[in-house]
Protein backbone atom coordinates (compact mmCIF):
# COMPACT_ATOMS: atom_id res chain seq x y z
CA UNK A 1 0.00 0.00 0.00
CA UNK A 2 1.34 3.50 -1.04
CA UNK A 3 0.03 5.25 2.01
CA UNK A 4 1.83 2.77 4.24
CA UNK A 5 5.10 2.97 2.14
CA UNK A 6 4.92 6.93 2.20
CA UNK A 7 4.16 6.64 6.60
CA UNK A 8 7.41 4.07 6.93
CA UNK A 9 9.49 6.66 4.43
CA UNK A 10 8.96 9.60 6.66
CA UNK A 11 9.17 7.69 9.80
CA UNK A 12 13.22 6.69 8.99
CA UNK A 13 13.95 10.65 7.96
CA UNK A 14 12.67 12.27 10.63
CA UNK A 15 13.06 9.38 13.48
CA UNK A 16 16.81 9.96 13.58
CA UNK A 17 16.40 13.33 14.01
CA UNK A 18 13.79 13.86 16.58
CA UNK A 19 15.60 10.86 19.04
CA UNK A 20 19.08 13.13 18.37
CA UNK A 21 17.30 16.04 19.41
CA UNK A 22 15.54 13.97 22.04
CA UNK A 23 18.76 13.50 23.50
CA UNK A 24 20.23 16.97 23.55
CA UNK A 25 16.94 18.12 24.90
CA UNK A 26 17.69 15.80 27.68
CA UNK A 27 21.19 16.68 28.44
CA UNK A 28 20.38 20.13 28.06
CA UNK A 29 17.94 20.42 30.19
CA UNK A 30 19.64 17.69 32.90
CA UNK A 31 22.90 20.12 32.94
CA UNK A 32 20.58 23.24 33.53
CA UNK A 33 19.08 21.56 36.38
CA UNK A 34 22.69 20.75 38.10
CA UNK A 35 23.32 24.26 37.31
CA UNK A 36 20.10 25.80 38.50
CA UNK A 37 20.39 23.66 42.16
CA UNK A 38 24.25 25.18 42.04
CA UNK A 39 22.60 29.01 41.65
CA UNK A 40 19.69 28.33 44.44
CA UNK A 41 22.24 27.27 46.80
CA UNK A 42 24.70 30.58 45.90
CA UNK A 43 21.68 32.66 46.31
CA UNK A 44 21.50 31.32 49.37
CA UNK A 45 24.31 33.15 50.60
CA UNK A 46 24.87 36.14 48.23
CA UNK A 47 23.58 39.26 49.29
CA UNK A 48 19.66 40.10 48.18
CA UNK A 49 20.68 42.38 45.52
CA UNK A 50 22.11 39.63 43.50
CA UNK A 51 18.83 37.93 43.71
CA UNK A 52 17.08 39.04 39.86
CA UNK A 53 20.79 38.44 38.78
CA UNK A 54 21.02 35.03 40.02
CA UNK A 55 17.37 34.55 38.83
CA UNK A 56 18.39 35.47 34.93
CA UNK A 57 20.76 33.36 34.62
CA UNK A 58 18.81 30.77 36.10
CA UNK A 59 16.36 31.19 33.01
CA UNK A 60 18.85 31.40 30.09
CA UNK A 61 18.51 27.91 28.35
CA UNK A 62 21.79 26.17 27.52
CA UNK A 63 23.85 28.02 30.05
CA UNK A 64 24.69 24.73 32.15
CA UNK A 65 25.88 22.97 28.77
CA UNK A 66 28.45 25.91 28.44
CA UNK A 67 29.37 26.42 32.26
CA UNK A 68 30.22 22.69 32.29
CA UNK A 69 32.15 22.47 28.68
CA UNK A 70 33.98 25.74 30.50
CA UNK A 71 34.99 24.31 33.44
CA UNK A 72 36.44 21.23 31.67
CA UNK A 73 38.22 23.77 29.32
CA UNK A 74 39.78 25.24 32.11
CA UNK A 75 40.21 22.31 34.32
CA UNK A 76 42.37 20.69 30.90
CA UNK A 77 43.97 23.49 30.82
CA UNK A 78 45.46 24.24 34.43
CA UNK A 79 46.15 20.22 34.75
CA UNK A 80 48.33 20.45 31.35
CA UNK A 81 51.23 22.46 33.56
CA UNK A 82 53.58 21.27 35.94
CA UNK A 83 51.42 23.22 39.07
CA UNK A 84 48.45 22.04 37.54
CA UNK A 85 49.33 18.20 37.59
CA UNK A 86 50.47 18.46 41.54
CA UNK A 87 47.01 19.16 42.36
CA UNK A 88 46.09 16.37 40.22
CA UNK A 89 48.58 14.22 41.91
CA UNK A 90 46.53 15.21 45.56
CA UNK A 91 43.28 14.69 44.59
CA UNK A 92 43.83 11.26 43.37
CA UNK A 93 45.81 10.98 46.69
CA UNK A 94 42.93 11.82 49.03
CA UNK A 95 40.36 9.84 47.10
CA UNK A 96 42.34 6.52 47.25
CA UNK A 97 42.90 6.93 50.61
CA UNK A 98 39.14 6.98 51.56
CA UNK A 99 37.53 3.53 51.89
CA UNK A 100 35.05 2.11 49.94
CA UNK A 101 35.15 5.68 47.93
CA UNK A 102 38.86 4.47 46.85
CA UNK A 103 37.53 1.31 45.09
CA UNK A 104 35.02 3.41 42.74
CA UNK A 105 37.10 6.34 41.84
CA UNK A 106 40.04 4.10 41.16
CA UNK A 107 38.22 1.24 38.75
CA UNK A 108 36.56 4.45 37.24
CA UNK A 109 39.79 6.27 36.91
CA UNK A 110 41.30 3.36 34.88
CA UNK A 111 38.93 2.55 32.76
CA UNK A 112 38.53 6.27 31.46
CA UNK A 113 42.25 6.78 31.56
CA UNK A 114 42.57 3.95 29.35
CA UNK A 115 39.78 4.61 27.18
CA UNK A 116 40.56 8.67 26.59
CA UNK A 117 43.96 8.48 26.60
CA UNK A 118 45.64 9.38 23.23
CA UNK A 119 48.56 6.36 22.90
CA UNK A 120 46.02 4.06 24.17
CA UNK A 121 44.67 0.85 22.35
CA UNK A 122 41.37 0.63 23.82
CA UNK A 123 38.55 0.59 21.43
CA UNK A 124 40.23 1.75 18.40
CA UNK A 125 40.40 -1.56 16.49
CA UNK A 126 36.91 -3.19 15.15
CA UNK A 127 37.17 -7.09 14.69
CA UNK A 128 35.21 -10.05 14.18
CA UNK A 129 35.06 -13.05 16.46
CA UNK A 130 33.17 -15.89 16.85
CA UNK A 131 30.39 -15.42 19.51
CA UNK A 132 28.44 -16.99 21.29
CA UNK A 133 29.13 -20.08 19.22
CA UNK A 134 31.85 -21.34 17.31
CA UNK A 135 30.49 -20.66 13.14
CA UNK A 136 28.39 -17.57 14.95
CA UNK A 137 30.46 -14.36 14.03
CA UNK A 138 29.65 -10.75 15.92
CA UNK A 139 31.72 -7.62 15.80
CA UNK A 140 33.50 -6.88 18.66
CA UNK A 141 36.22 -3.70 19.61
CA UNK A 142 39.42 -4.60 21.03
CA UNK A 143 39.90 -3.19 24.54
CA UNK A 144 43.59 -4.47 25.23
CA UNK A 145 45.62 -7.83 25.82
CA UNK A 146 45.59 -9.68 29.45
CA UNK A 147 47.74 -8.52 32.09
CA UNK A 148 48.83 -9.78 35.60
CA UNK A 149 47.69 -13.84 36.31
CA UNK A 150 45.63 -13.73 33.97
CA UNK A 151 48.13 -13.76 30.97
CA UNK A 152 50.09 -15.99 33.41
CA UNK A 153 47.16 -18.55 33.00
CA UNK A 154 46.27 -18.02 29.29
CA UNK A 155 49.88 -16.85 27.70
CA UNK A 156 50.81 -13.53 25.38
CA UNK A 157 49.16 -14.43 22.56
CA UNK A 158 45.54 -13.21 23.34
CA UNK A 159 43.43 -10.31 23.26
CA UNK A 160 40.42 -8.44 25.28
CA UNK A 161 37.54 -7.66 23.30
CA UNK A 162 34.33 -6.18 23.72
CA UNK A 163 30.89 -7.23 22.40
CA UNK A 164 28.50 -4.83 22.39
CA UNK A 165 24.41 -5.54 22.28
CA UNK A 166 22.47 -4.49 19.88
CA UNK A 167 20.81 -1.90 19.57
CA UNK A 168 22.45 -0.61 22.61
CA UNK A 169 25.86 -0.83 22.51
CA UNK A 170 26.40 0.31 26.27
CA UNK A 171 26.05 -3.03 27.38
CA UNK A 172 27.69 -6.10 26.12
CA UNK A 173 30.36 -8.88 27.37
CA UNK A 174 34.17 -8.92 28.43
CA UNK A 175 36.05 -11.86 26.61
CA UNK A 176 39.74 -12.94 26.53
CA UNK A 177 40.18 -14.78 23.02
CA UNK A 178 43.56 -16.29 20.90
CA UNK A 179 44.75 -13.45 18.49
CA UNK A 180 44.70 -16.54 15.66
CA UNK A 181 40.59 -16.55 16.16
CA UNK A 182 40.13 -13.19 15.40
CA UNK A 183 39.81 -11.48 12.03
CA UNK A 184 40.84 -7.48 12.18
CA UNK A 185 38.68 -5.00 9.87
CA UNK A 186 39.31 -1.98 8.25
CA UNK A 187 36.06 -0.48 9.42
CA UNK A 188 36.71 2.70 11.74
CA UNK A 189 35.48 2.66 15.13
CA UNK A 190 32.35 4.35 14.10
CA UNK A 191 31.23 2.31 11.12
CA UNK A 192 31.32 -0.72 13.71
CA UNK A 193 29.23 0.87 15.88
CA UNK A 194 26.86 1.93 13.34
CA UNK A 195 26.61 -1.56 12.15
CA UNK A 196 25.89 -2.82 15.23
CA UNK A 197 23.46 0.05 16.55
CA UNK A 198 21.51 -0.84 12.74
CA UNK A 199 21.49 -4.55 13.82
CA UNK A 200 23.51 -4.85 10.58
CA UNK A 201 20.59 -2.56 8.17
CA UNK A 202 23.43 -0.19 8.00
CA UNK A 203 26.48 -1.73 6.45
CA UNK A 204 30.22 0.30 6.25
CA UNK A 205 30.77 1.39 2.95
CA UNK A 206 33.61 -0.49 1.01
CA UNK A 207 36.27 1.48 -0.50
CA UNK A 208 37.06 -0.53 -3.74
CA UNK A 209 40.72 -0.49 -5.11
CA UNK A 210 40.79 2.32 -8.00
CA UNK A 211 41.95 -0.64 -10.17
CA UNK A 212 38.54 -2.50 -9.74
CA UNK A 213 36.46 0.56 -10.52
CA UNK A 214 38.22 1.33 -14.12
Amino acid sequence: MPLKKYMLTGLMVWLPLAITIWVLSWLVNSLDGVLGGVLSGFAAVTPKSLAPLIERLRNIPGLGVLMVAGFMLVTGALVSNVAGRWWLTQWDRLFTNIPIVKSIYNSVKKVSDTLFSSNGNAFRTAMLIQYPRAGSWTIAFQTGTPGGEVASHLGADYVSVYVPTTPNPTSGFFLLVPRADVIELDMSVDQALTYVISMGSVPPSVQLPQAATK
